[in-house]
């Protein structure tokens, strides 16, 4: 019984282990590899998807730059510079329309009124904000118009200069339009809330 119990003579051989541990080891390494596989597949869709939306936004943009650039050119040099110059003005926050009527109203005698404003361009002046201005006034009373003017150079915020008038009249009133070149320079803080010589209603003033 002895001798039997001697196992160098028969060694124990497990000869199914191993081969289930391979076994398992590959199925491990195929469903890894299985998934990488369709991960990969995933990601090529997405960057397929991508890289065809990124062309189709590539193509609206481009198709939008030729509708701007067709109606900007069924504009008029004149339509041109006012685009240009009301984009200027309206990404300078700093320049407020309110502030400019409520400074004109400063400087209007009450027998001129204002009847447009049209913006020929907008800058910056060192850390001052100005901008150029093509103002038309009606009056009946020329001085008026000369102390406007004069109004305006001395108020520290506009520099007015006459470019033309044109002779109007009906039937039951004879005008003038002035036609005046300014340039406005807001000044810091609030605007001004009047003086005593702002138009009154249907007299004058900025309308």
């Amino acid at each position: 019984m002895i001798t039997k119990l001697n196992l160098a003579s028969r060694p124990f051989r497990n000869r199914t282990t191993p081969y289930l541990l391979s076994l398992l080891l590959l199925g491990v390494a195929v469903a890894g590899g299985l998934l990488c596989f369709s991960q990969m597949n995933k990601a090529a869709s997405q960057n397929e998807i991508a890289a065809g939306q990124i062309e189709q936004m590539e193509d609206e943009i481009k198709e939008l730059k030729q509708r701007g650039e067709s109606v900007r050119q069924q504009l008029s040099p004149e339509q041109q510079n006012l685009l240009i110059a009301s984009h200027k003005l309206v990404a300078n926050k700093t320049f407020g329309w309110s502030r400019l009527f409520a400074d004109l109203e400063g400087v209007l005698p009450g027998s001129v009124s204002a009847s447009r404003i049209t913006v020929e361009n907008i800058y910056l002046d060192g850390d001052r904000v100005k901008a150029e201005l093509d103002f038309g006034v009606l009056s009946r009373d020329y001085p008026g118009v000369m102390t406007m003017i004069s109004n305006m150079n001395n108020s520290g915020l506009f520099q007015a200069e006459l470019r033309g008038q044109d002779r109007q009249e009906n039937d039951s009133v004879t005008y003038t339009e002035y036609t005046l070149h300014l340039v406005y320079t807001p000044a810091y803080g609030y605007a001004p809330s009047g003086s005593g010589e702002l138009a009154q209603s249907g007299v004058g003033g900025a309308q």
